[in-house]
């Protein structure tokens, strides 16, 4: 199936809430709560050094003023040196447990998105373009997986450092910790609470902007050769540089949250520490404490609002995650529900192999596929001519019509993917539906992906149970077989991405092959003589000639008005 370009970004799933996207999609990473724990721990403990770093420092530096006896300082010096060797120690371990968990989480979210589209319709990603597609699964999903290391440990850190501090002060001096509590909350929840607008609406923009940019780097790839053909090339980097521009303002406007983020917290940190210098200075005049204290007062509250100063960047981050997820769900949602026996369209049931789908070889007088005065469009474009047509199970329909007619339109409209304009498309008994799409209809789209993977695990694109003897029958029906032969291993032969390692023609020939190993009993096939030559043609015929032989009924469009030949009916959308 083919992803239409072009398209705008939408999905035929309503998108859910992002926070609640957001904690289906953590959860669904397989998060080690164990390793997330100690990423928490190892962080507090590096910040934690930073803090008691500061208050013993100022203990030292007060206690050393009086010219005590060294020994009386040598354990205030170790556990300097402990506290100044631990932040950094911390530090390194929190790296990488943390990352090591967000990353595990990752691989899990990933392969758990594509369990999802595999299982999903069709027409979840059909109205996407490819770059959304690869930006979803790729950036969107490390966006989610950036906000275990980038938002939740941060904000978790934060607040146990914070509760840390407050409480050495409590400890110290009640007046200091109730103002150094105070003045957290000011750069911490003060700080977000200002930017939680404009960093919501910076992050949204910013992830569609890394989308389009996305989009635009691989329709200037893939159309490379097309654009030096029509001299597009210069249209294709303006859209490139379009979409970089839209992303470095977005990525601007996140900026700016943050420079206001930064700037109460430094009013904040400033007068907490002017407050706290306020009040050990009048403990010490008062006889409440000493002046090593009056030190560690004063000196805590710069180390402790190093925590604090995560937040801004955390709160961004956490809203760019959220974003991030409810794209990934709108596009690959949760498990569609299953369909139960009772609510399955006369379509649907039938005879099934051991693998659970429909058998090709047991399918006649079940799936006739008619066309009754059927019209079809994409939205806001001009639909087709009404046409009408029967093919029997076993047969063979084809749809001609000079390009951009309409015909990969109709096949769409057959796989349940469009809605018919007017008219109605049957398939068997029911009419086409996306949920036939998979158990009973397949279809091969013109530009079907060849992968970069072996010739064997190509084919087993139509099914996942080819057997390499199943494969060399399939590529010698296609006349590959000599092709075959000729490849250094054989099956094991790797591919190049996007089929660069075949011609035009070989090309084709797999996508028939795949057409031949297809379990279903429906099969749609889009412009199959593109890039064939005339032994190429015979082979096509072989090909529909063993497909009706198993009483599988075919669709194909075409605008090679001579392929009608190899059809039982033919159709044509020209006027």
């Amino acid at each position: 199936m083919t992803i239409r370009r072009g398209a705008t970004a939408a999905s035929a799933t309503t998108p859910p809430p992002p926070r609640r996207a957001l904690r289906a999609l953590l959860r669904d990473s397989e998060l080690s709560r164990g390793r997330l724990a100690l990423s928490i721990i190892n962080g507090s403990a590096a910040l934690g050094s930073a803090v008691g770093l500061s208050a013993i420092a100022a203990w030292l530096i007060a206690r050393a003023a009086g010219m005590p006896s060294p020994a009386d300082l040598a354990l205030a010096a170790v556990v300097v040196r402990f506290f100044g060797i631990g932040r950094g120690l911390f530090r390194y371990l929190e790296r990488l447990s943390s990352h090591e968990t967000a990353l595990r989480g990752v691989v899990s979210l990933r392969a758990r998105v594509y369990d999802r589209l595999a299982s999903s319709p069709a027409d979840t990603v059909v109205g996407l373009r490819r770059g959304d597609v690869l930006a979803r699964i790729g950036g969107d999903v490390d966006a989610v997986g950036d906000a275990v290391v980038r938002a939740i440990i941060p904000l978790s850190v934060a607040v146990v450092v914070s509760g840390l501090s407050i409480g050495i002060l409590g400890f110290l001096d009640p007046r200091a910790g109730a103002v150094l509590a105070v003045a957290i909350l000011v750069a911490g929840l003060g700080a977000a609470l200002l930017t939680w607008r404009s960093a919501r609406i910076a992050a949204i923009q910013g992830v569609a902007a890394d989308a389009r940019v996305a989009d635009a780097v691989l329709s200037g790839l893939e159309g490379a050769a097309e654009h030096r053909v029509w001299g597009t090339t210069g249209e294709a980097r303006d859209a490139l540089a379009a979409a970089n521009a839209a992303s470095e303002q977005a990525h601007e406007a996140q900026a700016r949250p943050a420079a206001l983020a930064a700037a109460v917290q430094a009013l904040a940190s400033g007068g907490a520490l002017i407050a706290c210098l306020a009040i050990a200075v009048t403990g010490v005049n008062a006889g409440l404490y000493g002046a090593t204290t009056a030190a560690m007062i004063a000196l805590v509250p710069l180390a402790a609002f190093e925590a604090v100063g995560a937040v801004p960047t955390a709160t961004q981050q956490l809203f760019r995650s959220r974003e991030a997820a409810r794209r990934i769900v709108a596009m690959a949602p949760e498990s569609p529900a299953p369909q139960s026996p009772a609510s399955e369209s006369p379509a649907s049931r039938g005879p099934r192999d051991s693998a659970g789908a429909p058998s090709p070889t047991s399918s006649q007088g079940h799936y006739a596929v008619t066309l009754t005065d059927l019209s079809v469009g994409w939205p806001s474009a001009t639909p087709t001519r009404p046409v009408t047509a029967h093919v029997d199970a076993g047969g063979v329909l084809a749809i001609v019509g000079r390009s951009g007619i309409g015909k990969t339109t109709l096949l769409a409209t057959l796989a349940g993917i469009v809605a018919p304009v007017a008219g109605a498309a049957r398939i068997g008994a029911a009419d086409a539906h996306r949920d036939l799409l998979g158990p009973v209809v397949g279809m091969t789209a013109e530009d079907a992906h060849v992968f970069g993977t072996t010739v064997l695990e190509n084919l087993r694109v139509a099914r996942g149970s080819v057997t390499a003897d199943e494969a060399r029958d399939a590529l010698a029906a296609v006349g590959l077989a000599a092709w075959l032969d000729a490849l250094p291993d054989g099956l094991d032969t790797p591919l190049g991405t996007g089929g660069d390692s075949v011609s035009g023609g070989e090309r084709r020939r797999l996508l028939l092959a795949r057409v031949l190993l297809t379990p279903q009993p429906v099969v749609l096939i889009d412009e199959p003589a593109e890039h064939l030559d005339t032994a190429g043609r015979h082979a096509l015929g072989a090909v529909l000639g063993r497909l009706r032989g198993e009483g599988r009924t075919v669709v194909l469009v075409t605008h090679h008005l001579q392929l009608s030949d190899l059809a039982d009916v033919t159709v044509s959308l020209d006027d």
